[in-house]
């Protein structure tokens, strides 16, 4: 019997018995589009945190204070990092910029609203660095930094909460006590990882002598010309700090460097865990539905027992018969397969348009739920296959 009559002899018996059909697919319907809509859902919160890290600026480079450690034990941040350390890195061969910055906390007071608010001293580079837009008013100069200008950058959230319903643009804003006129707010990025929308910015050299007398760097952000040089820069920038700092070669550094690939990765990996972890429970219910279509398979053989011993009477060959059923098996399988793919991505295109995540179905998610249901097929309906065609013929004619 040719594959296409068979397929369509397989078809016939299925749409009799429509109902059971239905049923029988149920199982493959609902694990496909679990397993669809959790790598949807994986695959989304990949995507947006890779968006936030890269948000925080292009081939990015962050170096901070590493932590002392005595007699083995670590005890805290050290304060390493200085402006010469920024000013020798400009120097390396690969970066495009560097943007240090110190950060600190204050009470914010405008009339009568009070916010306590991360105030960070930074230089006019670090919006570049960072990727920041100034979404009104203008940023500061480098005369504002030179002169230590009173001159504040507010960030989104916080020029809601203390100026609703009003322009910050030309206001005192009071910075522990210390008046700070507002001359720009910074476009929304949104709440995430190094966010500037809860933030305030003002000059590094007011930073250190108005605010909070802090002479070390928090960070130095450096901006890479290209990511390809990233580790080379790396390697460079670790030789020249330590250098600087006097570390012998059984010394530990006392700092630490992160790189934009290097938090790509690390993000990456954990949220293919979880997408992996989760999409393995899903897989539990196609395997359930595998087990009904073996039931509903053998139940099938039974009832069709003589139809079975005619077609042997007849000329078929126990090939055949096998052929045919287990066509029958991976037909109801992929059928399953197909309205799960569907309704998954249905669910994951809802979820994220009436909810508060962003999915995305990858083309490899479709490809395998289909793989997966004609394997099924195929691993579950291989038994009652076999035992259809291993049937005797003259037993087959005399079942009633």
């Amino acid at each position: 019997m040719l594959i296409k009559e068979t397929a369509k002899s397989a078809w016939r018996s299925l749409a009799s018995n429509r109902l059971r059909t239905l049923l029988t697919m149920l199982g493959m319907i609902i694990g496909t589009a679990a397993v669809v809509a959790v790598l949807g859902i994986g695959e989304g919160a990949r995507s947006s945190v890779e968006g936030r890290i890269r948000s925080l600026g292009a081939n990015l480079l962050m170096v901070r204070p590493g932590s002392a450690s005595a007699g083995g034990v670590r005890s805290g941040t050290v304060r390493t990092l200085t402006e010469g350390d920024a000013e020798a890195l400009r120097g390396l061969d690969g970066v495009a910029a560097v943007a240090p910055e110190r950060s600190g906390s204050a009470q914010l007071r405008y009339m009568a609203s009070n916010l306590n608010a991360s105030v960070t001293g930074i230089t006019p580079a670090y919006l570049e660095v960072r990727s920041i837009a100034t979404g009104s008013g203008v940023p500061f100069s480098d005369l504002d930094v030179q002169q230590r200008a009173r001159v504040a950058l507010i960030g989104a959230n916080v020029a809601r909460q203390l100026y609703p319903g009003v322009s910050p643009l030309g206001t005192r804003l009071q910075i522990n006590g210390n008046a700070f006129r507002v001359v720009g707010v910074l476009a929304e990025k949104g709440s995430g990882m190094g966010s500037p929308d809860d933030g305030v910015f003002v000059p590094m050299s007011t930073h250190e002598s108005v605010l909070f007398g802090q002479d070390h760097l928090s960070t130095i952000s450096l901006q890479l010309a290209s990511e390809d040089r990233s580790a080379q820069v790396i390697a460079q920038l670790e030789q020249l700090l330590r250098l600087r700092h006097r570390l012998g070669a059984d010394q530990p550094s006392d700092f630490e460097v992160r790189s934009q690939a290097e938090m790509l990765e690390t993000m990456g990996q954990i949220t293919g865990t979880f997408t992996t972890l989760l999409g393995s429970v899903a897989a539990v219910s196609l395997i359930v539905g595998g087990i009904g279509i073996m039931n509903i398979m053998l139940v099938s053989v039974r009832e069709r027992t003589r139809e079975i011993g005619v077609r042997m009477a007849v000329g078929a060959r126990r090939r055949d018969i096998l052929r045919q059923f287990l066509v029958e098996a991976v037909v109801v399988s992929l059928a399953g397969g197909v309205a799960g793919v569907g309704l998954g991505y249905g669910a994951a295109v809802l979820l994220s348009q009436f909810g508060q995540w962003a999915t995305i179905v990858p083309p490899y998610a479709i490809g395998l739920a289909l793989g997966v249901s004609v394997l099924i097929g195929v691993t579950f309906g291989v038994g009652p296959a076999r035992r259809a065609a291993r049937l005797d013929p003259v037993e087959a004619l005399r079942f009633e």
